[in-house]
């Protein structure tokens, strides 16, 4: 019986998985043409899956040599003499593993691993690797995953010029050589030899420049994973509405494969039953619970980093809309871990998962995180959940009350940031382990932000605003409305700051276009 998995290598044939043929016609094309390329992409995002399927789309057709740099230390890359060798390991065990390599070439191999005084050098195991090109009846695919081991050496740019001086000769003089290269990993080569070599003069002089742009989408498409779901349901019969369930959990992760086949794993193996909209929600909150290489990875990042830390906190908080910059170290930074992305030319969260641990992080962090408004969250929880049901409008008209007690007269000490802040700060221990939150990203600007809170499959929607008056109250009360009619709920949330000290906190009750609006002012 097939399984879902988020360890190790994805397989059509023993797991759940989106069909990524796709993919793979498109990576083909590239390769047919003699592209040479790079595949980055951040961590758990499906970039050996993908090649471990492409390796065996190509057989017949091509001679792939598909080898690893996972588990050459640092050793492996201190000199070239010790690099050719282990590169030769490396395709001693891919011969065992089935790997055709001609006697003669693979007498030379056994020659550079046997060497003791005379050490082979790079030039020589390329004179070696070009010689398989021109007697082979195949053209020659080289796949090299976890480039990554290669950071901080300068053997592994050597190794590259080597490639690139393949390429070139292969081009302008026809000379035998790869057909095509791909290497993949989570750091690309520019912030390779950003890392290698970290002057300004050699920092963005790329040593790959050779290589095509690799434009093909890795993420999972609603489509896909609703694919995925029809093959499940298939072999279990849950009655799950496929298209419904595959849409949600696109919504809460942007297609991150490592997300879409940890929430489907919990719901199959934690959850039974729970193949639904609220199944998916308390997938995501045991999520954003628990600890992982991923999230351990990307929380080091976050904390190591203080410039894409702050371009962060901007977007999360501040709701700046920051231009998209392929020149800043701090965006290629963000990008490459899978932070952000780019989205109309601006910088957005990557998926609301990961929003909302990045939320947690930055509150966790937050010298308010002890203050008086957290504490009062913490202690008046039970007084808003009443059979199991988040009474919101209870939570909304205690936090005016209790804002107001705590921050009388220092209303314009705060930013507007500050006052997103204190009010996540307030609902999060309420929530916390049994609801979810995440803040609209279409909606998340200087001026409005929508929190929606996910409780026990009821779902509320609060706006948080500055007051600029009437006509721009009414306005958000628009805007609230339709946002509504999206999520198809009846009830909205407004909160609005004012820091107009004539204008007193206040807590009603307004019909807008046939949707129940609860207006809290503080």
């Amino acid at each position: 019986m097939k399984t879902f998995t988020t360890t190790g290598v994805c397989t059509k044939e023993n797991n759940y998985m989106v069909d990524i043929s796709d993919r793979l016609v498109k990576m083909k094309a590239m390769i047919d043409s003699g592209n040479y390329f790079t595949i980055n992409r951040a961590r758990q995002y499906g970039k050996t899956t993908t090649l471990n399927a492409l390796y065996d789309y190509l057989q017949g057709e091509y001679l792939v040599i598909y080898l690893s740099f996972e588990g050459i230390g640092n050793a492996g890359f201190s000199s070239e003499e010790k690099f050719v060798k282990s590169f030769c390991r490396k395709l001693k065990r891919e011969r065992r593993a089935g790997l055709i390599i001609p006697e003669g070439i693979e007498k030379q191999i056994n020659d550079f691993l046997s060497r003791t005084e005379e050490q082979a050098q790079l030039d020589e195991l390329f004179d070696t690797l070009y010689d398989w090109c021109y007697e082979s009846e195949k053209e020659i695919v080289l796949i090299i995953d976890e480039v990554d081991s290669a950071t901080n050496n300068q053997v592994f740019l050597d190794f590259l010029s080597q490639l690139r001086d393949g390429y070139l000769r292969r081009q302008s003089r026809g000379v035998p050589g790869f057909k095509s290269v791909i290497l993949a990993g989570v750091t690309d080569i520019k912030n390779l030899k950003r890392k290698i070599r970290p002057d300004e003069a050699h920092k963005f002089n790329s040593p790959w420049n050779i290589a095509a742009d690799f434009n093909i989408d890795m993420s999972l498409s609603a489509e896909g994973i609703a694919g995925m779901l029809d093959d499940y349901e298939n072999d279990h019969h849950t009655g799950m509405n496929t298209g419904v369930l595959a849409q949600e959990i696109h919504d809460y992760t942007s297609g991150y494969p490592f997300l879409v086949s940890r929430i489907c794993k919990l719901i199959d193996t934690e959850l039974k039953d729970s193949w639904t909209i609220s199944g998916v929600s308390e997938a995501v909150k045991r999520i954003l619970l628990e600890k992982n290489t991923l999230f351990d990875s990307l929380m080091g990042k976050v904390y190591d980093n203080k410039p894409l830390s702050d371009i962060l906190q901007s977007i999360l908080f501040g709701g700046e809309r920051i231009p998209y910059n392929p020149d800043s170290v701090s965006i290629i930074d963000g990008e490459m871990y899978g932070f952000v992305k780019k989205e109309n030319g601006s910088l957005v969260i990557a998926n609301r998962i990961f929003e909302t641990r990045i939320y947690n992080y930055f509150l966790n962090q937050s010298e308010m995180k002890d203050s008086p408004i957290s504490r009062s969250g913490s202690e008046s929880k039970e007084l808003f959940i009443e059979n199991g049901h988040l009474q919101m409008d209870k939570l909304l008209k205690h936090y005016v009350t209790v804002f107001d007690d705590i921050y009388e007269g220092r209303a314009d000490s705060f930013s507007e940031e500050e006052g997103r802040r204190r009010f996540l700060l307030f609902i999060r221990p309420i929530i916390n382990g049994t609801g979810n939150y995440y803040v609209e990203s279409r909606t998340r600007n200087n001026e409005r932000m929508d929190i929606v809170i996910d409780y026990l499959g009821e779902r509320f929607v609060v706006e948080l605003k500055i007051w600029r008056g009437e006509a721009y109250h009414e306005n958000g009360e628009k805007q609230l409305v339709n946002y509504l009619d999206h999520y198809h709920l009846d009830k909205g949330y407004l909160l609005t700051y004012s820091f107009n000290k004539n204008r007193k906190s206040d807590f009603v009750t307004n019909q807008v276009e046939g949707k129940t609006l609860i207006e809290a002012f503080v």
